[in-house]
């Protein structure tokens, strides 16, 4: 779990912002003090940063420059002002990554997934556990019940994921954007190999039936 500190001043995305970020594993901490927002962020310790443009009373990308003035915390410009030029501005002043609204919740996830871990705040926990299935990241296996197993690349981002976002529903766009942030394109087809290698890997050490399929919407681990 990451804490994702965000500056939005819709209170109609603040709530479904929030929700979606706590209904996939993260605290999210709320800023609504614009005038000095910068000082406010830095307060919640955040382990990533969500930060609007369009803001009452001060620019986004003043914030955006105080925040990266003080610490190197990843922060994601999230904004309607999806021109190239204020792109451009946001990523000379420190941001690391823009999306563009309206956006898909999918690849918002994603997007922050991808930069948490570059940033190495994914990695702090070095083993994850649900249900009695261990997933010890920093040696890449999976272990239940005193048996354990070596996992793939591909296997032990899948797995992680979906432990972390447990019991929620991972979509398919979501893995396959995880896999890709392994330098391999990975289509529709080549997902379904690896989460059906993945059900055999986890059989082999007793645990089956785990890793559930819903038709259209994506896959999910959790008894």
């Amino acid at each position: 779990m990451a804490r994702i500190t965000f500056v939005e001043d819709d209170k109609s995305v603040r709530k479904e912002l929030g929700q979606l970020l706590q209904s996939n594993g993260h605290e999210a901490m709320q800023v609504t003090d614009f005038s000095r927002a910068a000082d406010a962020v830095l307060e919640t310790s955040p382990d990533l940063v969500l930060l609007d443009l369009n803001l009452p009373g001060v620019d986004g990308t003043l914030i955006c420059r105080q925040i990266r003035s003080r610490s190197n915390v990843p922060i994601i410009v999230v904004t309607s002002r999806a021109g190239e030029i204020d792109e451009v501005m946001c990523m000379t002043l420190g941001a690391d990554d823009f999306v563009a609204k309206p956006y898909s919740s999918h690849v918002l996830l994603a997007r922050i997934d991808a930069l948490l871990r570059r940033a190495g705040a994914l990695s702090v926990t070095p083993a994850l556990e649900r249900d009695g299935v261990r997933v010890d990241v920093e040696r890449s296996r999976a272990s239940y019940h005193g048996a354990s197993v070596e996992l793939t690349k591909n296997e032990l981002r899948i797995l992680a994921l979906l432990v972390r976002r447990a019991p929620a529903i991972v979509s398919r766009e979501d893995l396959m954007c995880e896999l890709w942030d392994s330098d391999a394109f990975v289509d529709d087809n080549t997902l379904t190999v690896n989460i059906n290698r993945l059900r055999q890997t986890l059989s082999s050490i007793g645990v089956r039936n785990w890793l559930h399929t819903h038709r259209g919407q994506g896959y999910s681990v959790s008894q």
